[in-house]
C-alpha cells in the first residue's frame, strides 16, 4: 500500500531546537494531491526508575503545552549522536538525582503518528544509587514515588495522560 502514496515534496517551514516543521505535498492513491503537516522530531528517551521497595520515581513538572503540571516518568530529548540508552541514563540522574548501572530496555513508542515521527525508547532502571539532581535552567521538578497500583489508578482516573508515562508503566507492569 505504501507505493500508492507518493511524497512530491517536503518543504521546511520552521527549524526549531526540538522539532522541525514541514509542509508535505503528497499524491494519494486516487491521484489527488494533498498538503500534510509533518513534525520532524530529533528523538527522545525515557526511563522507569524503580526503587528497592518497588516504587516508581515520578517527576512532577509544569508543561507549557498543557498549561498545567503533569506527573511523568523522567525523559528528555537526545543530544546530537547520543544513543537512547545514554540519554535515558542521563535523564534519570538529571531529573531524579539517582543513578543506576542496572538499566534495561522496555519498549519503543511513536507518540503521534498522524503528523510526527517522535520516537521514544523507554528503559527501566533498578538498583538506584543516590546522586544529585542536575536540572536544566528551565526545569523545576519535584520527585515523587508511587506504587505501580497507585499509578494505574491515576492513569484510569485520567490524572496521568502522558503517553510515554502510560506506556512505560504498563510495559514495566507486564514485563
Amino acid at each position: 500500500m505504501a507505493e500508492e502514496f507518493k511524497r512530491l515534496s517536503r518543504d521546511l517551514v520552521y527549524e526549531g531546537s526540538i522539532i522541525d516543521y514541514y509542509k508535505d505535498t503528497v499524491q494519494v492513491p486516487n491521484g489527488n494531491v494533498v498538503k500534510w503537516d509533518f513534525i520532524g522530531h530529533k528523538g527522545a528517551a525515557a526511563i522507569v526508575p524503580v526503587t528497592k521497595d518497588g516504587k516508581i520515581l515520578m517527576v512532577r513538572q509544569y508543561r507549557n503545552a498543557l498549561d498545567r503540571y503533569t506527573l511523568e516518568i523522567p525523559a528528555g530529548g537526545l543530544n546530537p549522536g547520543e544513543p537512547t540508552y545514554d540519554a535515558a541514563k542521563r535523564e534519570l540522574e538529571e531529573e531524579t538525582g539517582y543513578k543506576s548501572d542496572d538499566i534495561s530496555f522496555l519498549v519503543s513508542i511513536y507518540t503521534t503518528v498522524a503528523f510526527c515521527n517522535e520516537k521514544i525508547d523507554i528503559y527501566v532502571a533498578k538498583n538506584l544509587i543516590p546522586s544529585r539532581q542536575n536540572l536544566d535552567e528551565d526545569e523545576f521538578i519535584d520527585v515523587q514515588s508511587y506504587t505501580v497500583e497507585e499509578l494505574l489508578q491515576k492513569i484510569y482516573a485520567g490524572e496521568i495522560m502522558d503517553s510515554k508515562t502510560i506506556c512505560g508503566i504498563m510495559a514495566y507492569k507486564l514485563k
